[in-house]
């Protein structure tokens, strides 16, 4: 039997994305409770497409640009509540390739 890898990044690259500039469909409310309140840091290692990442003062910076809309981060950050999503206006956001 043959092992198939799959490199994701290559397959997210494939996608496109249409940025709503000045405009930001997700964004963090309060970033004090990012560096403060939460220590997992969960939305930094479970956004698939890396849109959150974690600086070494412990705050939480986020580019939206390529966000795959997934939700994940609401999700996650239901027990701080922290995150203010939706989706992009008409025309924007991502635009996958196959579907």
């Amino acid at each position: 039997m043959n092992t198939v890898t799959v490199n994701v990044e290559e397959k997210l690259f494939q996608n496109r994305y249409r940025v709503d500039a000045g405009r930001p469909h997700i964004r963090i409310k309060n970033t004090d409770v990012c560096t403060n309140d939460c220590g997992s840091k969960s939305c930094t290692f479970v956004c698939p497409a890396s849109c959150y990442k974690a600086e070494s003062n412990g705050a939480v910076t986020l580019i939206t640009d390529g966000c795959l809309e997934c939700g994940s981060c609401r999700i996650l950050c239901t027990d701080h509540n922290n995150i203010e999503w939706e989706y992009p206006r008409g025309g924007h956001g991502i635009l996958f390739k196959f579907g």
